[in-house]
């Protein structure tokens, strides 16, 4: 019988990483299958009873990467991992960059005194063999399995200006017996190991966040509940709920599984199923669900889904799921590499050898120099640099426009979307029920009427109380006082004011009063809920008084910012837990064509996956828990600023103002930044096209012009210069 696992990795540090892991591992005698997910540093593996997790991690132990087995809690063992590596990575960072400092100095301003080059060797050791140890180390393992990556190009580069400065420092009369200076690149060496440990300290500090959403969802689950049993309520640990079990909640608290109201009757927030502001009623029979919130009541429930087989566990688990399916994009730099090392290394040796064979009387000295250049000229600084440099400008870009951007490769994806995914509450709409509309009949006099209406909603639990008082207060309204209220579930509220009964609630609690609607008012309800508003109605005993429309407005930018997404060629979707009738109304008024109303968390992430099973480039803006397996789904997934913790989490970019304008703004300023990388690295390369030739002497046969490793040096150094200098320029660009 097969047994799936799932264990936390130690060792990986890029995608290449992941892929030799999941390689090794089903190759391995007795393993079915294995998936990395690499967002999470987890990989899951089935196998057979001929292998164990000891024989697994063996395996991997082997090529330098680990399994943590016997881990009790999974999740914390991911964190700690995660915590664990990202302080390591930012220590090497910080002690290559105190250490280069002085050696840049040096090698910059001293380069002529003579004790400066002993120190920057003292200084340089502990930079590349510490330090920048697993650059050396990932290059290795690349090697072993035939690849090259930028990993490879900074060893190479790092460890040849190193080695070549040494010679020259332990042996110095080798060069000046032949009327040549021994130049040493100790700075250029350490200064790449330092740039490079700080982009990488920010990838990792990025990655743990990943987590952190996944933190916040298991977070809703309660540590313990409240069973009752013959011996009355007992207080027991989440893990001991078993299925039958008649569970307490009480007001404020969350339920703790799925399960079927048995007695008692209360409002539920379930927005992180719905996305939907609005408590949802709960009496008996009705099913709830972990996670959601208890409002004011107290109720009993029947548990019928525990442990993983509850809608949140499930959640949490397509979650984690989803954030790993997306393979990490191999970067660009990482592809190039893949070929520029081997072509670099080749031209070196071509340069080495042609220099020996047609050289003359210096020609161990001038292939020796002509070699070193090539590698020193193919330096990765400015390789290095094209790509984070423009991200970073880009970032800051968006962060100056209220667009927080935590995801380099949602900012290079950005521009080739062409489906957009908009939740409608709280994207497209505020998120927040209000007054549209409070129609009186004729013959009230609506000041007295209005300060009666704000008392009883003042005392009602009904969720969309709130809006009707919130409005009244603001018209200036004052409450009185009331006599023997009376709260009727599912239906309204009732008290008694001056001797004469008032009511406010829905159109069952005006049939209880024997009241009924005039043809032209039952066509005005009618009419309102065609707009996606909730009919409430107030009257009395003798008589209907006031009739108020509830709406979840749509937000003033929502509809020019469709249109802008749609002129910039993108199909746009809008996804909501809400009913049939309010969907149609919503998305007519805002322009979408494309919709679907009454979908589960489930159902948004299903939607994005036929989508991009089309072949669409799919982005996904939400702001709710409900959203979080769909913003993990979508190729880039962005989360409005006031929505819940978790969205923001998930998501890749996050909108502080809740502007819908800013998504078509954000696919602006990834167009901008993208152009920018491009033009890094047409001039990285550019510098690599005239130079390389050059360090290898061909123009030594036309004058006698040979390029001094010092020299290349200097040129590597320019180019680096030019391309933070086009990245800096998209400071300036409109978004």
């Amino acid at each position: 019988m097969n047994q799936k696992e799932t264990f936390p990795v130690t060792g990986m540090t890029c995608a290449a990483c992941a892929s030799s892991v999941e390689t090794i591992l089903t190759h391995t005698d007795g393993v079915k299958s294995a998936a990395v997910n690499f967002a999470t540093n987890t990989v899951q593996v089935e196998y057979d009873q001929s292998t164990n997790p000891n024989l697994l991690n063996e395996a991997l132990t082997a090529i330098g990467y680990g399994l943590i087995i016997n881990s009790k809690d999974i999740n914390e063992s991911i964190e700690n991992e995660q915590d664990k590596k990202y302080k390591d990575v930012k220590k090497r960072t910080i002690g290559s960059a105190i250490l280069t400092l002085p050696i840049f100095i040096l090698g910059m301003f001293f380069m002529d005194w003579d004790p400066g080059k002993w120190i920057s060797l003292t200084l340089s050791i502990p930079v590349l063999f510490y330090f920048g140890k697993d650059f050396y180390i990932n290059a290795w393992k690349q090697a072993k399995h035939g690849k090259a990556n930028m990993d490879t190009l900074v060893a190479l580069s790092t460890g040849i200006a190193f080695l070549f400065s040494l010679f020259n420092t332990l042996f110095p009369e080798f060069w000046t017996s032949k009327g040549l200076m021994p130049h040493v690149y100790y700075e250029a060496a350490t200064v790449i190991i330092t740039f490079i440990s700080f982009g990488k300290m920010l990838e990792e500090k990025a990655k743990s966040n990943t987590s952190s959403a996944l933190k916040k969802l298991i977070g809703l689950q309660p540590k313990t509940l409240t069973v009752i049993t013959e011996e009355g309520e007992k207080s027991i640990p989440i893990k001991e709920v078993q299925v039958g079990d008649r569970i307490l909640v009480k007001p404020g608290e969350k339920v703790p599984v799925d399960g079927k109201v048995s007695s008692g009757s209360s409002f539920i927030n379930e927005s992180m199923i719905s996305g939907e502001p609005i408590p949802v009623e709960k009496t008996t029979g009705n099913p709830v669900f972990a996670g959601t919130i208890n409002q004011k009541g107290s109720f009993q429930f029947i548990a019928e889904k525990v442990g993983g087989a509850t809608l949140l566990s499930q959640i949490i688990q397509r979650v984690q799921e989803a954030q790993g399916s997306k393979a990490p994009v191999q970067k660009l730099v990482d592809k190039i590499a893949g070929v520029f090392v081997p072509a670099v290394l080749g031209i070196a040796i071509l340069t080495f050898i042609i220099w020996m064979a047609f050289g003359g009387e210096n020609a161990f000295t001038h292939a020796l120099l002509t070699s070193i250049a090539v590698l020193v000229i193919a330096c990765p600084c400015a390789l290095g640099l094209a790509t984070p440099t423009a991200i970073m400008v880009g970032m800051g870009k968006g962060a100056e426009n209220n667009i927080l951007i935590r995801d380099a490769e949602s900012l290079e994806l950005g521009h080739r979307i062409n489906a957009v995914i908009l939740d409608k509450t709280g994207t497209i709409t505020e998120g927040k029920p209000s007054v549209k509309t409070i129609e009186w009949l004729p013959g009230n006099d609506n000041s007295d009427e209005s300060s009666i209406l704000l008392a009883l909603e003042g005392q009602s639990e009904h969720p969309l109380a709130s809006a009707v008082v919130r409005y009244l207060e603001e018209k200036g309204n004052k409450k009185v006082s009331l006599e023997s209220f009376e709260s009727i579930t599912g239906q309204g509220v009732k008290a008694n004011y001056l001797g004469k009964e008032f009511f406010v609630g829905n159109l069952r609690l005006l049939k209880k009063f024997n009241l009924s609607l005039s043809q032209e008012w039952k066509d005005k309800a009618e009419n309102w809920e065609q707009e996606a508003q909730t009919v409430v109605y107030f009257g009395n005993e003798d008589e209907l008084i006031a009739m108020i429309g509830i709406q979840d407005q749509i937000k003033a930018s929502s509809k020019s910012a469709i249109k802008q997404l749609h002129e910039m060629g993108n199909e746009v979707h809008m996804l909501t837990g809400d009913n049939q009738h309010t969907a149609e109304s919503v998305a007519k008024e805002v322009g979408i064509k494309q919709f679907k109303a009454g979908v589960l968390p489930s159902d948004k992430s299903e939607y994005i996956k036929l989508l991009q099973s089309q072949g669409k480039i799919v982005a996904m803006v939400g702001d709710g828990i409900n959203d979080s397996e769909a913003l993990a789904q979508a190729d880039v997934s962005i989360a409005m600023g006031h929505g819940s913790d978790i969205a923001m989490d998930v998501a890749k970019i996050t909108l502080i103002t809740s502007d819908l304008q800013k998504v078509p703004q954000a696919f602006n300023l990834s167009k901008l930044t993208v152009n920018g990388i491009k033009q890094n690295l047409f001039w990285a390369f550019i510098y690599n096209l005239i130079g390389i030739p050059v360090a290898a002497g061909i123009l030594y046969p036309i004058n006698g012009f040979l390029l001094d490793p010092m020299i290349a040096g200097a040129a590597m150094a320019m180019s680096s210069v030019s391309v933070v200098a086009n990245s800096l320029r998209l400071k300036g660009k409109k978004i």
